[in-house]
């Protein structure tokens, strides 16, 4: 039996079995094996021959990267904020390659790159970025978000997620030794031994430093995880009622836009961290950050007081 078909087994049996507190435990280690397999899949498919790919040279002082179905307004966007002209149809399936775009706003240049059209089961990879903007069409949105979801985490990229404060450390002998500082709602040590055993890990060091689930132990052990801010923005909000717009709208890191009647451009547009700023000017400020102070008509100054 291949990698794909072992996959498409485990992912059989998670949906087959019912999730509660009894098969937390089963789910985990059956999770554990989806990650390994599908890393093992992975490291196949980059070693075969290269193509074209997402290989974008950055630029600017940020990059932002447009993921979202076909035709739901990446290219419009692209073309109504920078200089670029994306080939733009109402048809599946026109945009086929990475296309980069530069967009200058309040004095940052951030960079956009419009990859092509994830649809399921087609994410295999994923071009390094600052930011995620997932582009929704408001109409379909209910389908589409946990579709793009589902296929970013596969892929190995945890959206509005922190790294999970684990210390993980593989060792040559000693043993497993666990720790746990903070109390623990799912995490077991019984788990963390069969999980590391289900990967050949028999001697390892590991410190739980707050509560966390499962997956959070399972993305620590498979060490390839990318965790990015991710934006949604859903489009053609004019093609919807307002009752439906403002359930949207207060959801958190999102942002409800129709690019062509440019309805909410400017909340789009808007938004730029703290965080980022730190990192655009140098990533040594972020590690004694104490604290920020922003003023300005724009909110465009920052003083940032160290400790």
């Amino acid at each position: 039996m291949g990698i794909a078909e072992k996959i498409a087994d485990i992912e059989r049996e998670i949906n087959r079995t019912q999730k509660n507190k009894a098969t937390e435990y089963h789910l985990g280690l059956l999770k554990g094996k989806l990650a390994k397999y599908r890393a093992e899949l992975i490291e196949v498919k980059s070693g075969g021959p290269k193509g074209e790919g997402f290989d974008v040279k950055r630029s600017g002082d940020a990059r932002v990267a447009l993921i979202g179905f076909p035709s739901v307004g990446k290219s419009t966007l692209l073309s109504t904020v920078t200089e670029t002209e994306a080939a733009v149809s109402s048809v599946d399936f026109t945009t086929l390659t990475a296309t980069p775009g530069r967009w200058e706003y309040n004095g940052a240049t951030i960079q956009l790159l419009d990859l092509p059209g994830i649809i399921e089961g087609a994410a295999q990879g994923h071009a390094p970025a600052d930011l995620v903007l997932m582009m929704l069409d408001a109409t379909k949105s209910h389908m589409q978000r946990p579709l793009l979801e589902k296929e970013l985490e596969a892929v190995g990229i945890r959206l509005n997620k922190h790294v999970p404060n684990i210390y993980f450390k593989v060792k040559t002998g000693g043993g497993i030794s666990y720790n746990a500082i903070a109390k623990q709602s799912v995490l077991t040590e019984k788990f963390v031994y069969n999980l590391l055993h289900q990967y050949r890990i028999f001697n390892a060091e590991v410190l739980v430093r707050e509560d966390v689930s499962l997956d959070d132990f399972i993305d620590v052990v498979v060490g390839n995880r990318i965790y990015l801010p991710c934006l949604y923005a859903y489009n053609k909000i004019d093609a919807i009622t307002i009752e439906e717009v403002d359930k949207i709208a207060r959801e958190d890191h999102t942002v409800v836009v129709s690019i062509e009647q440019d309805l909410n451009m400017d909340y789009l547009k808007a938004g730029a961290t703290v965080e980022e700023a730190c990192k655009a000017i140098h990533k040594t400020l972020l590690e004694g950050f104490k604290y920020a102070l922003v003023w300005g008509n724009n909110d465009d100054v920052i003083e940032i007081v160290r400790k």
